[in-house]
C-alpha cells in the first residue's frame, strides 16, 4: 500500500472514531451519560449479572476504567454490586430498576445514532459494515485471544479460565484486560481512561 492510500485510509479510521464518539457524547449528555457508560448499561442489560473482572473483558475496557465507571453509576443508583458468592475478593455488578429503565432508553439512542452514521448508504454496505469493521479491529488488536466483539457473555458465577488475563485463576475484580475502544476526543471526562475509549 502507498503512502497516500495509507494515509487516507488511517485518517478515516481516525476522524470517524473522533466524530462517532462526539456524537455519542453529544446524545447521551441529556441521559446524564458519558460514552462509555453506556455499553456498560446494554451489557448488563443484555446479559444479566456479572462479576466485574468478567464485565471488563466484555467491554474491551482495562478493569480501572470500569471500576470508574460501576462506581459512578451505583452513586447514581443505576447499578449496584455485591460480592461474589464463589469469590469474596470480586464483585458482582447488577441493573437496578432505574438502571434497566435508562438501558431502554440508551438502546433507542444507540439505534438512532446507528442510523445516522449508516445513512445514504446502501443496505448491503451498512449490513456488511460490522464485519468489515471487527476485522479491522481484529488485525490491529494486541491483546488477543477474545471474542468477536470483544464480549464474552460468561455468566456471573462462573469462572473465567479462557481470557488472555485467565491463566487458569478464578474471577477478580481486577484480572481481566480486554481490547481498547478507540481514541478519546473529550479527555476532560475521561478520568484516566485514555487507553480504552472508556468514560467513567
Amino acid at each position: 500500500m502507498d503512502f497516500e492510500h495509507a494515509d487516507a485510509l488511517n485518517q478515516a479510521i481516525r476522524l470517524l472514531s473522533l466524530r462517532h464518539r462526539a456524537r455519542a457524547a453529544s446524545l447521551l449528555a441529556p441521559l446524564g451519560l458519558h460514552p462509555g457508560q453506556e455499553v456498560l448499561l446494554l451489557e448488563l442489560a443484555r446479559s444479566g449479572p456479572m462479576i466485574q473482572a468478567q464485565l471488563s473483558e466484555a467491554l474491551g475496557c482495562e478493569p480501572p476504567s470500569v471500576t470508574l465507571m460501576t462506581r459512578k453509576l451505583e452513586a447514581t443508583g443505576h447499578i449496584s454490586r455485591r460480592p461474589a458468592p464463589s469469590d469474596k475478593r470480586a464483585s458482582v455488578v447488577e441493573l437496578t430498576d432505574s438502571g434497566r429503565a435508562l438501558a431502554g432508553r440508551v438502546r433507542q439512542l444507540w439505534c438512532a445514532l446507528a442510523e445516522e452514521t449508516v445513512a445514504g448508504l446502501p443496505a448491503e454496505t451498512a449490513a456488511a459494515l460490522p464485519g468489515i469493521l471487527n476485522a479491522l479491529t481484529d488485525n490491529v488488536d494486541t491483546r488477543r485471544p477474545r471474542h468477536a466483539h470483544g464480549r464474552r457473555n460468561i455468566p456471573a458465577t462462573e469462572t473465567r479460565r479462557d481470557g488472555p488475563a485467565g491463566r487458569g485463576a478464578g474471577p477478580s475484580v481486577d484480572g481481566a484486560t480486554g481490547r481498547g475502544a478507540g481514541p478519546s476526543d473529550d479527555g476532560a471526562e475521561n478520568d484516566g481512561a485514555e487507553n480504552d475509549g472508556a468514560e467513567n
